[in-house]
């Protein structure tokens, strides 16, 4: 069986994170190598999973012939520098989210993946997720109809720290984007405008450094649906991850995942389980089968099912979110083109 060989490049939580999933999950490729600005974190993953190759940085991966496809797993400043030069030196690229903060140099990596005709997944796990899946193919079925209304609440257990705001954009462009893919994927169509509400209610540190953690956004799409989706940074009763897709002929609701689906029933009440606490408890599979689909796209020449223009939409419209907060109004996604 042909097996695709995969360097990773950053051995943080999500780099770990897919070196096990693609180790234990995903027959059809190998990791052959990784790299970290921090060599420790590296070494310690190699050391688990019998890695065999580890790089003292990112360019020694790309040089390596053996390597014929990377995963960008670093810091989301390094990202886009990072892509453009993997697609430079021949190697197909699937790249953590988001590319870039900014769409002009989302569209150099565009640009520079069309050039070298190399294979670019944004990761975009949650159109994985076996709940969320479901939904958008009743929405491509038909069984909904002509969508009307999309909804999303999506809630973190626990804020990150307030300096994590400065590398990361800040809550639309690090949490949110998430939700601005899942709006797109479950409309079928593309945001043409966005009113954001937001305000900093769970940690004042997040606020003093100039970002958001609570937020509500409602959206209208080209197809003339309309969206809201709802953000908070800390839910006390964990990961809280519910969306609604609403239409012509009926509605489609997925739930929170749970460790089991018992309820019990007695004289003091009803009791369930609360929701999965982390996210990496609740989108394991869709990590495992959104690397699946990659290396299928790559070993079967076919399209990757995000692609960078994914990307660079939902960063539209999170760089619309942003506009919308500091000037009180809607916001046309043609603004930000």
């Amino acid at each position: 069986m042909k097996q695709l060989k995969i360097g990773i490049i950053g051995a943080g939580r999500i780099g770990s994170l897919h070196a096990k999933s693609i180790t234990y999950n995903v027959p059809t490729a190998t990791v052959v190598g990784i790299t970290d600005v921090f060599k420790a974190n590296a070494e310690k993953v190699a050391a688990e999973l019998n890695i065999p190759k580890i790089y003292n940085d990112y360019k020694e991966m790309l040089a390596d012939p053996e390597v014929e496809a990377v995963l960008v797993c670093s810091s989301t400043d390094t990202h886009a520098d990072i892509a453009i030069e993997a697609a430079e030196a021949g190697k197909h690229i699937f790249c953590e989210k988001p590319v870039d903060l900014t769409p002009e140099k989302v569209n150099a990596v565009i640009a520079a993946v069309e050039k070298a005709k190399v294979k670019l997944q944004v990761g975009f796990n949650r159109r994985f997720d076996h709940n969320f899946a479901n939904v958008r193919a009743m929405v491509n079925d038909g069984k909904i109809g002509d969508v009307h209304i999309v909804k999303i609440t999506s809630r973190d257990p626990a804020p990150p720290p307030a300096e994590y705001s400065a590398v990361s954009g800040g809550m639309f462009l690090d949490m949110t984007i998430h939700d601005f893919d899942m709006a797109r994927f479950l409309a079928g169509s593309e945001v043409t405008e966005v009113y954001a509400n937001a305000t900093c209610l769970v940690d004042p540190a997040i606020g003093e450094a100039g970002d958001v953690d609570t937020a509500v956004i409602s959206l209208k799409f080209a197809n003339g649906a309309v969206g809201v989706i709802d953000n908070s940074r800390r839910a006390a009763y964990g990961y809280d991850q519910r969306i609604e897709v609403f239409g012509s002929k009926g509605a489609a609701v997925a739930s929170n995942d749970t460790p089991t689906n018992v309820v019990f029933m007695g004289d003091e009440g009803v009791v369930a389980d609360k929701p999965l606490y982390f996210f990496l408890e609740r989108y394991m599979q869709s990590f495992r089968d959104e690397m699946l689909q990659f290396v299928e796209a790559v070993l079967e020449d076919k399209p990757t099912p995000t692609t960078g223009e994914d990307g660079l939409n939902s960063i539209l419209v999170a760089l619309a979110a942003k506009k919308s907060v500091a000037e009180g109004r809607p916001v046309q996604l043609s603004e930000m083109m």
